[in-house]
């Protein structure tokens, strides 16, 4: 039977420690929830990474939920999901709302499932807005909301 030494048996500890800590942070990582889904292509922008910042902890009373996604905050277990870094979009007829200083487009098309999709007019780049027809309304979100990416400055704004 080989004996080892206190400090081997440290060393071995340690290293198996670390082993632990490694797994269960990949282990994190791989079932951080998307919920369905994908960064946006400029969500790694600066204006995407300075706004995220500020993303709310609480988000008309739901708690935001983990997710590594560059851009991405999601609240109330992806009631709410925020992307920044999105093409903004073209001047359009579907419907336009400012709240607080923020033109939000509504999505009608692109809305389904009682999810509203909008996305934010005239700011490069835009941010997109998903949120379940379950809940608060949609207009008291989007006053928490628009304080979240304004920052991100208007060049157009929705007729």
């Amino acid at each position: 039977m080989v004996r080892l030494s206190r400090r081997s048996r440290v060393a071995v500890g340690v290293a198996a420690a670390g082993i632990v800590v490694a797994g269960a942070m990949v282990l994190c990582e791989v079932n951080a929830p998307t919920f369905g889904v994908e960064p946006a292509a400029k969500g790694g922008a600066p204006e995407c990474t300075r706004i995220a910042k500020e993303y709310p902890d609480r988000l008309n009373g739901q708690e935001r939920d983990h997710t590594d996604l560059p851009g991405v905050a999601a609240w109330g277990g992806g009631a709410v999901v925020l992307r920044c870094g999105l093409t903004p979009p073209r001047p359009t007829t579907d419907a336009c709302v400012n709240v607080d200083d923020v033109d939000w487009v509504l999505r009608e098309a692109k809305s389904q499932d009682g999810r509203k999709l909008l996305i934010t007019y005239g700011r490069h780049p835009a941010v997109e807005a998903t949120i379940s027809g379950q809940g608060s309304g949609i207009d008291t979100l989007l006053v928490e909301l628009s304080k979240t990416v304004k920052p991100i400055r208007q060049h157009e704004h929705c007729l």
